[in-house]
């Protein structure tokens, strides 16, 4: 039997992207976020989650995308202290569409220079034979980013947190 691999599976500017499950803490709905002065315009600002603050960064704007989302369907992905060198942080997708558990035969790496720089893991196809995929994602493919390299080479340095 194939080993699978855990993903959180949200949609930024249309497209299908996942993030490792464990990296995740929890999903929460769209909330008011408090900007802070001279910041990058990545990051969107801080919230006060049941009284810790964490960071909040828009992830599309790190990646160049524009968002489709409202912020009725807009979700924080806030993520597990050791996902950011210990900090509280929180990532700003469209919607979270699911939690899915891929096999690693549905997997397609990509050459090592290109994902090096573009933040990706790999490239899920899913849909496959193995796969309970929904209607919705049935023929598309996601993109599955190293969250933590974004977070330590673009952005952890850059917020002094």
């Amino acid at each position: 039997m194939a080993k699978t691999i855990d993903v959180v599976e949200f949609e930024i500017g249309g497209a299908l992207y996942a993030l490792d499950i464990q990296l995740a803490r929890e999903i929460v709905e769209m909330m008011p976020i408090t900007s802070v002065p001279r910041t990058p315009s990545y990051i969107a600002g801080i919230i006060n989650l049941r009284g810790e603050i964490t960071n909040i960064i828009n992830l599309g704007n790190v990646l160049g995308l524009k968002s489709n989302g409202s912020s009725e369907t807009q979700k924080i992905i806030v993520l597990v202290p050791d996902a950011a060198n210990g900090s509280n942080v929180g990532i700003i997708v469209d919607d979270v569409s699911s939690v899915i558990q891929v096999p690693e035969t549905d997997i397609e790496c990509m050459d090592k220079a290109v994902s090096d720089e573009a933040y990706v893991k790999g490239i899920i196809k899913l849909g496959g034979e193995n796969q309970n995929a929904d209607k919705k994602s049935q023929s598309n493919l996601v993109i599955w980013i190293d969250i933590q390299k974004i977070l330590e080479e673009q952005l952890v340095d850059q917020m002094k947190l």
